[in-house]
Formats: structure tokens, C-alpha cells, sequence
């Protein structure tokens, strides 16, 4: 009975918050709803990607991270100034500070990110990057994709970038840019494999990956893919060219200019995964 008791007491509180605790609890359980739906819209097709990452996600988001943390700036002041206080009115008020600065350090790291990262075509290969097959380019082609930008332009020159970065980096290429970073990712040497070998290995790893639409074309030397974000449903093109000494990757997001660093990751983790096919294959 005494517990029944106090498990009524504390349900009685958390029925009877007061007014500004409860548009706390309202925003808060707004805000994931609202990220979901704006990344999920864009991978359903519903609306396309400017208006569901930079409309929505970094416009009308930040906005509301905004207003809910004022209202739990307010709902503090009034917890605290409230007598007697109420520990399930002030935790949601700390709360309400919390979540929205975590997500606002979110956001100002992927802007850093953006800046170590201002382009989203990356080859292993600056001066030769593997080429895509007719039927990848016709693909980027009808999904409204970014061309391909030539790798010894200055980004100046570019019209996707030529209003959207800075002077110091207007003067550089797409070359000059991945040579220049700390990470930049390396050729795979075949070793003692053959070119049906090696084509093999990157088919198996992009499948491993998660990678869609894998295409091999032996003769050529050439393994194609499609890697696809789980919430926007970005998609990003990757194509690697097996010649008799080496593996050459390529991994080109369609979309936007900045990559976050995905398509460096991606063909270091590709290279990783096709070197261990390779190792399994020769034993």
C-alpha cells in the first residue's frame, strides 16, 4: 500500500508540472521528430536535399534549438525562483539546456570538418583518376548530380565553388588538395594477384561495405558501387580501377561540396577490406 502510495504521489507530480516544464518536455520531444523527418524526407524523395539538410536540418533546426533553449533558460529562472523547488521541473530545465548544446557542438564540429574538407572528390590517383562508366555518368546525370570536376582546375575556375570559398583555397586544385592531406589515400598494390583477381577482391569488400549497384567489368579493370547514408540517403559513387601493378579508388558524393571526410574514410576502409580479400584469396 505504501508503495502504491508513493508511486501515486509521483505520478501526481509529473501530471501537475507547471506550464513552462511542460513546453520543455514539448520541444524536446519535438526536436528528434523533427530531425528524423527532415533527414527521412529527403531520402524518400519527398523534398530534396537543400531543403531537407540546409532548409530544414541546419535552417529551421537551428532555429528551434534556439527557442527551446530559451524556453528552458526561462523555465530555470522560474524553477529556481519558485518556492519549494521541484527536482523533476529543474533537472527538465538543465535538460533543455543540454540536449540543444550538444547539438549545437554537433553542428559547429561538422562545420570544422567542413572547412578540413572542402571538396567531395577523392582519388587516390591525382593525376589519372579512375574514370566512371557511361552508365555510372548517366546515372549522376538524371539525379541531378554535380559534373565531375577536372582535377587540375583551380576550384576558382570551378562554377560549383567559384563563389564558395575563400581566396586561399580558389587557387588550388582537386589535385593539389588531396596531396596536400595528412591522410591521403594510397594505391593497393596487387602483389602476386592478377586483374580478374583484384576486381574480384574490391567486388567482394564494396559488398561487404554495404555498397549497391556493384558492376565489374574484367576486361576493363574496372569495379563500380553505390554508397548510400542511412538518414538523408546521400549517395556517393565509387569506382576502382585494377591495372597490372596497382588498385587505383575513387569515391565522388553527388551532391553538395563539402564531403565531411566520408569519401577519404570510405577508400581507406575499401583498401583495408580489398587488401584483406586479396591476403584470403592467396592462402
Amino acid at each position: 500500500m505504501i508503495a502504491m502510495a508513493h508511486t501515486d504521489v509521483k505520478q501526481h507530480n509529473m501530471t501537475n508540472l507547471p506550464w513552462h516544464t511542460k513546453i520543455v518536455l514539448a520541444l524536446l520531444a519535438f526536436l528528434p521528430l523533427f530531425f528524423v523527418i527532415s533527414a527521412l524526407g529527403t531520402k524518400l524523395g519527398i523534398w530534396g536535399w537543400e531543403i531537407g539538410l540546409l532548409a530544414l536540418t541546419m535552417g529551421a533546426g537551428v532555429i528551434l534549438l534556439g527557442i527551446t533553449a530559451v524556453a528552458a533558460v526561462v523555465s530555470l529562472i522560474i524553477a529556481v525562483r519558485t518556492a519549494p523547488r521541484r527536482n523533476p521541473v529543474l533537472a527538465t530545465a538543465i535538460v533543455g539546456l543540454l540536449v540543444p548544446g550538444v547539438i549545437f557542438m554537433l553542428f559547429l564540429a561538422a562545420g570544422s570538418n567542413a572547412a578540413d574538407n572542402p571538396i567531395h572528390d577523392i582519388a587516390t590517383d591525382t593525376a589519372n583518376p579512375p574514370a566512371f562508366s557511361e552508365e555510372t555518368l548517366a546515372a549522376r546525370e538524371a539525379a541531378g548530380a554535380n559534373p565531375l570536376s577536372d582535377y587540375q582546375t583551380p576550384l576558382g575556375q570551378l562554377e560549383l565553388y567559384r563563389d564558395n570559398v575563400s581566396p586561399e583555397l580558389a587557387v588550388k586544385s582537386h589535385a593539389q588538395i588531396i596531396t596536400g592531406r595528412k591522410d591521403r589515400p594510397a594505391p593497393l598494390p596487387l602483389g602476386g594477384a592478377n586483374r580478374a583477381e583484384g576486381v574480384a577482391a574490391v567486388a567482394a569488400a564494396m559488398g561487404n561495405m554495404g555498397l549497391i549497384d556493384i558492376r565489374t567489368d574484367v576486361e576493363a579493370g574496372r569495379v563500380e558501387g553505390v554508397a548510400e547514408t542511412f538518414w538523408f540517403g546521400f549517395k556517393d559513387d565509387v569506382v576502382a580501377r585494377v591495372g597490372d601493378q596497382q588498385i587505383d579508388f575513387r569515391s565522388v558524393s553527388r551532391v553538395g561540396m563539402s564531403d565531411l571526410g566520408a569519401n577519404t574514410a570510405r577508400i581507406e576502409e575499401l583498401r583495408e577490406r580489398t587488401s584483406a580479400q586479396l591476403g584470403s584469396a592467396s592462402r
